[in-house]
């Protein structure tokens, strides 16, 4: 079975995600967990938001890496995320807020097998030292 991707991106949100590395050069997602931001994908550039040994590499969409917090991966382990677009301003400080635009998260519920190669391939952490 070929690899499976816990996050996937919509045409929309790689096209948003784009003009974002254009304006900002590199960037990365965050899929928020707290009490202020809800469970909304946030970007960031390196150096606005540090992220700790508990935060999880949990996919990557043309180039940027998407992060998640543990007890959030542990949360979402038995779904694949898809990163959508929404309008509007979330008043966030994600990148994409001066656009009039929101990241939004959708999943979808593994297969059996997905599931399988899953547990098979826990996510990797974030390399400290």
């Amino acid at each position: 079975m070929d690899p499976v991707q816990r996050v996937v991106a919509t045409d929309a949100a790689r096209d948003l995600l784009q003009r974002l590395r254009q304006r900002h050069g590199a960037i990365f997602l965050y899929q928020s967990h707290g009490c202020c931001d809800g469970s909304t994908p946030m970007a960031f550039q390196p150096g606005e938001m540090r992220l700790t040994p508990d935060d999880l590499h949990y996919g990557e969409i043309d180039g940027v890496t998407m992060w998640v917090g543990r007890t959030q991966a542990d949360y979402m382990q038995g779904t694949q995320l898809i990163l959508d677009v929404g309008q509007g301003s979330l008043g966030s400080f994600s990148l994409e807020d001066a656009e009039g635009l929101h990241f939004k998260a959708r999943t979808r519920l593994w297969t059996d097998a997905e599931a399988a190669w899953l547990a098979a391939h826990p996510l990797p952490g974030l390399a400290t030292g």
